[in-house]
């Protein structure tokens, strides 16, 4: 596996009682000693703090540097709005997703945070093939997520500004703890914010988050739960190189302006797979699952049409027990055929083939603050 990087709070981590995994080529924490349950539920009705520090940080400046951008995405990037922030996909010639990313408009450059399993190819990629552009990759900065009802009124406390921003606003705002770049987003489904500080601050400003009452820390369990409730994609499990964005049901994610007719149609890589899909539709499709009983139908679970006999008709991508619906629910990719809310599939579990029902996502509603 090679040596595992650590974060700017690594010793806070264990400080805090945590249990560390490794995750991308970091130790993270998997979980605290309040239990992946209760962490999932504190998020959910108060508010959450995570480390996403081993995710990357990366300024992409140019005269359009925009324009460029779209080489390499299939989104509308030069109708994105000084202070606004919009999710992205670097696709491949073969019409799959590469990676998923945030974007954000900064005025007279973009900020990007990528993925941490992805973020050196991607970088690469873009270093070869946007040479029109200067690519800075940040290393002097921890990147934190603060989400749930009551992230608002915590992240105020240090930087008022904050609670005038509304869902995927971004701004720079000042702070005891030096500049704060901050998004009004997550992944999580809730209200909430992702902030960028000084790695030598990253500390003092996790804890002093953490003093107040509403906020607790959470670990990449609960993470992964809250974004399955909220029916949002993990790279490399939901996502990658043999899916499309189509077969994703991640069309909302790419603009008219990018799709056929459109006055920027194409250009990307991929595109004629892509825009072929968007016209015909895919082989596949990402759904919601809704098993039934309380058994979780984990990643990597058979799916099939029928309770006995048959080929395999997809697979589960993504599966947990999820606190807030108070049962079990996964996501996978079944034939078009049986993508259709409310279709029965059958799901192989211990020799046994169990029913779920396809669900329309997200589980539990979002509660961004539009």
């Amino acid at each position: 596996m090679g040596e595992l990087y650590r974060t700017e709070l690594y010793d806070l981590h264990v400080a805090l009682g945590a249990k560390m995994v490794p995750f991308a080529g970091y130790e993270m924490p998997v979980q605290y000693p309040m239990g992946v349950m209760k962490e999932h539920l504190h998020c959910r009705e108060a508010a959450g703090l995570f480390d996403v520090s081993h995710m990357g940080q990366v300024i992409l400046r140019g005269a359009d540097a925009a324009g460029a951008l779209e080489r390499l995405v299939p989104v509308s990037i030069k109708a994105l709005a000084e202070g606004r922030q919009r999710y992205a996909l670097f696709t491949n010639e073969d019409g799959g997703i590469l990676d998923d990313l945030m974007v954000a408009n900064r005025g007279d450059h973009l900020f990007l945070v990528v993925n941490a399993a992805c973020k050196d190819a991607d970088i690469a990629h873009m270093r070869a093939n946007l040479t029109d552009c200067e690519i800075e990759v940040i290393e002097d900065r921890a990147l934190l997520a603060l989400q749930g009802p009551d992230a608002e009124t915590a992240l105020a406390r240090i930087a008022p500004d904050v609670a005038d921003m509304i869902f995927m606003d971004v701004a720079v705002v000042a702070s005891d703890f030096g500049e704060l770049w901050v998004s009004r987003s997550g992944y999580t489904g809730e209200d909430g914010y992702e902030v960028s500080v000084e790695a030598a601050q990253a500390e003092a400003f996790a804890k002093a988050l953490l003093a107040m009452d509403e906020v607790a820390p959470i670990g990449l369990g609960a993470r992964d739960s809250l974004r399955l409730e909220a029916g949002l994609c993990l790279y490399g499990n939901d996502i990658d190189t043999s899916t499309s964005p189509v077969e994703a049901a991640l069309e909302w994610a790419v603009q008219k302006v990018r799709r056929t007719g459109g006055a920027r149609e194409g250009g990307f890589p991929g595109a004629r797979r892509i825009l072929a899909e968007f016209r015909n539709g895919a082989s596949r499709r990402r759904v919601g699952l809704l098993p039934e009983g309380r058994a979780p139908m984990r990643a990597g679970t058979m799916l099939f049409a029928g309770a006995e006999g048959g080929t395999p008709i997809g697979e589960v991508t993504s599966g947990a027990f999820g606190p807030t619906i108070e049962g079990p629910l996964s996501m996978g990719y079944v034939t078009t055929a049986q993508a259709t809310i409310g279709t029965t599939v059958y799901g192989e579990v211990r020799g046994k083939r169990l029913p779920a029902k396809v669900a329309d996502m997200p589980f539990r509603p979002s509660t961004y603050k539009r």
